[in-house]
C-alpha cells in the first residue's frame, strides 16, 4: 500500500505553487492512477477527506460510542492511498517515487498484512 500523508505545512507549500504547478499535481495523480489501472497493478486509489470530518468509534465500554475525531492528536494525517498489487517491494517503491506528494517526503510504502495462511 502506498500511503499519502499530509501536515499543516502542506497548505503553505500548496499556496506557494503556481496555478500551473497545482494543475500539474492533480493531472499527475490522475495519469499515475490511469497507468496503474491499465497495467493491472491498481487495486484502488482514493483521497481522504479532512480529518476534522472523521468520527471515532469505540465499543470498549460494551456499547458503541461515537465521538468527533481525529483519533490521535497529531499534526500529520493520512490524506489518501494507492493500493497496488505488484511483484515486489521494489516496484511499489518505484511507483511511490512517482506520486506527486513524494516531492515533500509525504509518501510511505507499507506491505498489506497477508492473512491468507492464517487458520481462522
Amino acid at each position: 500500500m502506498i500511503l499519502l500523508h499530509s501536515n499543516p505545512h502542506f497548505a503553505q507549500r500548496w499556496e506557494a505553487l503556481t496555478p500551473e504547478q497545482r494543475a500539474r499535481f492533480g493531472v499527475d495523480h490522475v495519469a499515475l492512477t490511469r497507468e496503474l489501472a491499465g497495467s493491472g497493478e491498481l487495486v484502488v486509489s482514493e483521497g481522504l477527506a479532512d480529518p476534522a470530518l472523521a468520527r471515532w468509534v469505540s465499543t470498549a465500554e460494551g456499547r458503541p460510542v461515537v465521538a468527533d475525531a481525529p483519533f490521535a492528536e497529531t499534526k500529520e494525517h493520512l490524506a489518501g492511498f494507492y493500493l497496488v498489487d505488484v511483484a515486489d517491494a521494489a516496484r511499489a517503491e518505484e511507483i511511490a517515487a512517482r506520486v506527486p506528494d513524494a516531492v515533500w517526503g509525504l509518501v510511505e510504502v507499507r506491505p498489506v498484512l497477508d492473512m491468507s495462511g492464517w487458520d481462522l
